[in-house]
């Protein structure tokens, strides 16, 4: 049973006192952290409490955009993607456009455990699932449909088609392609819906600098059916390296998997930057192409070090996420202004 615990709010200091074991996740998901937090505190490795702390934001829909029930694409249906990876043996499961399964993180877990692949897709990563003991179920609610059915009503707007006939902006589909390309980034769309790109993302350091992480989302709202983000992609969406630290991103999946953000985080604690300094490195790569991208990452190094950083953009100046260490042995809300 999860411990309800305190809860306060900080703001993150320019320096952090490492201490380990240490528990981080993005967002203010609070039973996350207390479920990682708990499984520490019980004798588990960081990689079971890292996959205990995204099955429970999975169990509990955090915001909508974790778990069943939320992110319907355009279909209407709500498919999974999930990841873990071990930073003492550098091995990741991971799961696209998984259907009809909601422990997405657990499904992730069995493809490390059980198959020699790192990554399984689609129905087939589902009868995968359905193989290891997993519960097939619909992932769809009420919530869902109505979401679903507002967007069709509202012309299914919006969207992320481009370079498509009839006009993306203004129809539904079926689309075409349109005979002439228009070269660049697809239409701005406007205040960024932070709950339409969340993700969980966690990272454990366990006493003896053991690294693990892992994420698990529902994906973006209304998007293309079979699209796959950044979520289960190692070194974009988390990445962990017990020689070095880890990280873990949330926000445009689209854009930032172009840019491996966890993976040059951690490759440039490794060469000697404080965590938040690595966060805020990676953040401009990015921010350098797409000046208002939507994002942020946690990044910790393995002395218990951590950090945060976000891009600053339209609706978005500030990012919380959760703390859990041996001095605070709760989960503590934490924030950073954007850059």
């Amino acid at each position: 049973m999860i411990r309800c615990g305190l809860f306060f709010l900080c703001l993150l200091p320019p320096v952090c006192l490492a201490s380990l074991p240490l528990v981080i996740n993005t967002w203010p998901f609070q039973n996350a952290a207390a479920a990682a937090w708990d499984a520490l505190q019980k004798g588990l490795s960081p990689l079971d409490a890292a996959e205990a702390g995204c099955a429970r934001c999975e169990q509990d829909q955090c915001d909508g955009s974790v778990g069943f029930g939320g992110s319907p694409d355009e279909r209407g249906e709500t498919t999974l993607d999930a990841m873990i990876m071990n930073g003492d043996t550098m091995e990741v499961g991971a799961v696209g456009n998984l259907r009809r399964v909601k422990n997405a993180v657990g499904v992730a877990r069995a493809v490390m455990n059980y198959s020699d692949h790192t990554f399984l897709v689609g129905e087939s990563a589902t009868m995968f699932a359905e193989g290891m003991g997993f519960k097939s179920e619909d992932l769809t609610t009420n919530r869902s449909r109505d979401i679903f059915s507002q967007w069709l009503n509202q012309k299914c707007q919006p969207n992320f088609r481009k370079n498509v006939f009839p006009n993306a902006t203004m129809s539904c589909g079926p689309y075409k392609p349109q005979a002439k390309l228009q070269s660049g980034p697809g239409r701005k769309h406007g205040l960024i819906d932070l709950r339409s790109h969340d993700t969980i993302g966690m990272i454990v350091i366990g006493q003896k600098g053991q690294v693990a992480a892992a994420t698990s989302t529902n994906g973006a709202t209304h998007k293309v059916p079979g699209r796959v983000g950044d979520s289960p992609v190692a070194g974009a969406g988390a990445y962990a390296d017990s020689s070095a630290g880890g990280a873990a991103a949330t926000g445009q999946g689209d854009i930032m998997m172009r840019f491996l953000p966890s993976f040059l985080a951690v490759e440039l604690m490794r060469g000697g930057d404080d965590p938040s300094t690595a966060c805020k490195k990676a953040i401009s790569r990015i921010k350098k192409y797409h000046p208002d991208f939507f994002g942020a990452l946690i990044c910790a190094n393995t002395t218990g070090g951590y950090g945060a950083a976000c891009n600053r953009s339209p609706g978005f100046t500030e990012f919380h996420f959760m703390v859990s260490n041996s001095q605070t042995n709760n989960p503590v809300q934490e924030k950073v202004y954007c850059i």
